[in-house]
């Protein structure tokens, strides 16, 4: 997957907005695979995939619905944002290489 920056973060939270609570976290997983295999789709071929974009989230997520952009205060807004960032924590450290000893 690309470098993830602050449009990345916002595009995919809402998306997020738009399904229900309880299928978030999937939603969330599945769109930054679709993104790491976008990047590297792209990688290989020169061209950005025909549905996932070139290998950003904000293209994996914009793909779907997205709600308008809500305040920061805006407490479901800030538990998509949570969500965001708890999966790209979890999806780094699973591909993150063993240290070696």
């Amino acid at each position: 997957m690309r470098p993830v920056l602050h449009g990345d973060v916002t595009a995919a939270a809402r998306a997020l907005l738009m399904v229900p609570a309880e299928a978030r976290d999937g939603l969330c997983r599945r769109m930054i695979e679709e993104a790491d295999f976008a990047d590297r789709y792209a990688k290989r071929l020169g061209r950005p995939h025909r549905l996932w974009g070139n290998g950003t989230l904000m293209a994996a997520a914009r793909a779907r619905p997205l709600a308008a952009e809500p305040a920061l205060g805006e407490e479901r807004y800030c538990r998509c944002l949570e969500t965001v960032f708890r999966m790209l924590l979890e999806w780094r450290a699973v591909r993150r290489p063993a240290a070696r000893t």
